[in-house]
C-alpha cells in the first residue's frame, strides 16, 4: 500500500490586536491615487500603518511628514526591509526596498480636526491674504 502525504502548513489564528492592526494598513502606490487621498484616509484611524515598496517609499515618507508636521499624528515605529519579488519581464527574483511607518493620532488631533478649529484656520488664512 502506498501512502501519499501532502505537506501541511499551519496558519496562526490572528489575535484581535493583530487583526485590527492589519485593517489599518494602507499600502501606498505612487501612481494610483493622489497624495492627499492617502493623507485623508490615514486621518480616519487612531493608528495606521503606511506601507510601500520601491519608488513609492518617497510618497509614504511625504504622507507621514504631512501628518506629523500638521500636528495630526505621532510616529510610533519605522521598519525597513527588502522583499524578494519575481520580475515578470526577466523572470528572475529581484530585491525591492520596503518601508512600514506606524503612526498614531496626536493628542491635539481632535482639537485640530474640530469644526471650530477648521473655521478659525480659514479665518486666519483669509486675514493673512487681506494683509498681502
Amino acid at each position: 500500500m502506498t501512502t501519499i502525504a501532502a505537506p501541511v502548513t499551519a496558519t496562526p489564528t490572528p489575535t484581535p490586536a493583530n487583526d485590527s492592526h492589519k485593517k489599518n494598513r494602507i499600502q501606498v502606490s505612487n501612481t494610483k491615487k493622489p497624495l492627499f487621498f492617502y493623507v485623508n484616509l490615514a486621518k480616519q484611524h487612531n493608528e495606521v500603518e503606511l506601507s510601500a515598496l520601491g519608488m513609492a517609499i518617497a510618497t509614504v515618507v511625504t504622507i507621514a511628514e504631512i501628518l506629523k508636521n500638521n500636528g495630526l499624528a505621532t510616529e510610533k515605529k519605522v521598519l525597513t526591509s527588502t522583499v524578494g519579488m519575481k520580475d515578470e519581464n526577466k523572470g528572475r527574483l529581484v530585491q525591492k526596498a520596503k518601508i512600514e511607518i506606524v503612526l498614531g493620532k496626536s493628542e491635539k488631533f481632535d482639537n485640530l480636526m474640530s469644526p471650530t478649529a477648521a473655521a478659525a484656520a480659514t479665518e486666519s488664512e483669509a486675514a493673512t491674504d487681506d494683509k498681502k
